[in-house]
């Protein structure tokens, strides 16, 4: 499932929305969310499609049960609906949208907390992933480790200018792919889902006059890697 994590929860006005993207403003639908099989379910619904509350427990290592109850809630705050067909823990239930957005700067102190929880529970199991990949990345296909990649790159940019970096990757990316996850017929021979995570933070604050003061050991881990001898030094690590 898509996941932003925008800056700000109210959009700029020249900001079209993007379809299918579910939008999360306030504290108790962030709290609802916050709790790891309600995240586990929504993943397993946007990799499996329509699923029951049996076959997704098979898929999480969780019982019927349990995922009954946590689907229940969550169709409660409308993340998910019944697809049709069956009855009690046999009726398939499917996404309502392919992804959430949830600010994370909020006026409102409590909703900035429940975005924070929310943010970080996200995050700890999308990191998770990686180091799966990076832990078992031996095992796939030669052609597999040659695509994947790594990358890292430093910019000197104004707050507006980062905004709007990270708005532009956005509109590259989703309108690209997103008919793939809801529609498996458009999805290629031989393609598998590929999680793609893009983090964009500043290093320090602005000094007094609007300029970056960067300190040695931000320069020093935020830089280009040091190449390795024979080779031009790069803009980005790969």
């Amino acid at each position: 499932m898509t996941v932003e994590d925008s800056g700000s929860s109210q959009p700029s006005p020249d900001q079209v929305p993007r379809p299918e993207m579910r939008q999360i403003t306030d504290a108790r639908t962030m709290r609802a969310l916050a709790h790891p099989v309600r995240i586990a379910l929504l993943e397993e619904l946007v990799l499996g499609g329509a699923m029951t509350a049996t076959e997704i427990g098979e898929r999480i290592g969780e019982s019927p049960t349990t995922c009954s109850f946590h689907l229940r809630q969550l169709a409660k705050y409308g993340f998910v609906e019944e697809a049709g067909g069956g009855k009690g823990r046999a009726r398939p239930w499917r996404l309502t949208s392919i992804g959430i957005s949830f600010g994370n700067t909020h006026d409102d102190p409590a909703t900035e907390i429940a975005a924070g929880a929310l943010s970080r529970m996200v995050r700890e199991r999308q990191l998770g992933r990686y180091w799966t990949w990076a832990e078992t990345r031996g095992t796939y296909p030669r052609e597999w480790r040659d695509a994947a990649d790594e990358s890292e790159y430093l910019f000197y940019l104004t707050a507006d200018e980062l905004k709007q970096l990270n708005r532009e990757i956005s509109d590259l990316l989703l309108p690209r792919f997103r008919g793939r996850l809801a529609d498996p017929s458009l999805r290629p021979a031989g393609s598998v889902p590929v999680e793609m995570l893009v983090f964009s933070f500043p290093l320090n604050l602005p000094d007094a006059e609007g300029d970056s003061v960067a300190s040695a050991d931000s320069a020093a881990s935020a830089g280009a890697a040091t190449p390795a001898d024979g080779e031009p030094p790069s803009g980005g690590a790969g």
